[in-house]
């Protein structure tokens, strides 16, 4: 059973920074990719970034340039260094773990970013 644990979430000024982190526990095979995902209030949730088994990376456009996905193997942690942020990234933010077998996601963190 695969659990997904985030943190590092909070209350930010516009133009600040936060990292996100993602504690992955359990077991894990045929790994396909970790992602972000984040679900604003009365919107749909939407990909922000994503980190393949083989390392490459995908963002949103709203995230290019501003955000970074990475991940600690050793750690078996993912991040989301995110900068410059904006109110308009005020939201939920998911941890997602995508395998050959399964779906996972985490409970979710809150990211506000005030005016």
């Amino acid at each position: 059973q695969v659990q997904l644990v985030e943190s590092g979430g909070g209350l930010v000024q516009a133009g600040g920074s936060l990292r996100l982190s993602c504690a992955v526990s359990g077991t894990t095979f045929s790994v396909i990719a970790n992602a972000w995902y984040r679900q604003a209030p009365g919107k749909q949730r939407e990909l922000v970034a994503s980190l393949s088994d083989r390392g490459t990376t995908t963002y949103d456009d709203s995230a290019k340039g501003r955000f970074t996905i990475s991940r600690d193997n050793a750690k078996n942690t993912v991040y989301l260094q995110m900068n410059s942020l904006k109110p308009e990234d005020t939201a939920v933010y998911y941890c997602n773990l995508r395998t050959k077998w399964s779906n996972s996601w985490g409970q979710g963190t809150q990211v506000t970013v005030s005016s």
